[in-house]
């Protein structure tokens, strides 16, 4: 039986949780997400649960943030004057927002802290910080 190696183009289906259980994603409902073993597409650590995986097997793994999005890191907080803020934005701490930086790149960040003079924009991905556990079924190697 053939078995998952870096390199492999695979299809899997996925749900991954919170460590109380939340599921923040899943496939369920959806194609199986397809990807590359080993080429960065997707987190390292659900990226290194799949080689010696065989077509139709299931597995859960616990995935420490580290091997995930990382650490929440403090530095990637920052605030800015509440008068920058076209007014068309909604100031609801949770609004997703993206912003160019100088260098043209696109940059999400969420709304942290709403104050009266300043609003603090995080660019911390959503599950930075956070132990995550994925169900995954290797639906096909290709």
């Amino acid at each position: 039986m053939t078995k998952v190696k870096p390199g492999d183009k695979v299809r899997i289906h996925y749900t991954g949780t919170l460590a109380d259980g939340t599921t923040f994603d899943t496939s369920e409902g959806r194609a199986p997400l397809e990807f590359t073993v080993g080429s960065g597409e997707i987190i390292p650590g659900l990226d290194a649960a799949l080689p010696g995986m065989a077509a139709g097997e299931k597995k859960t793994v616990e995935i420490p943030c580290a091997e995930a999005y990382g650490d929440h890191n403090p530095e990637a907080r920052q605030a800015i004057p509440r008068a920058q803020v076209p007014d068309e934005i909604p100031l609801e701490i949770g609004t997703r927002l993206q912003l160019q930086t100088p260098q043209g790149q696109v940059m999400p960040v969420t709304i942290a802290e709403v104050t009266e003079d300043e609003v603090v924009l995080d660019a911390n991905h959503p599950l930075a910080g956070q132990d995550l556990t994925f169900a995954i079924e290797l639906v096909a190697i290709d």
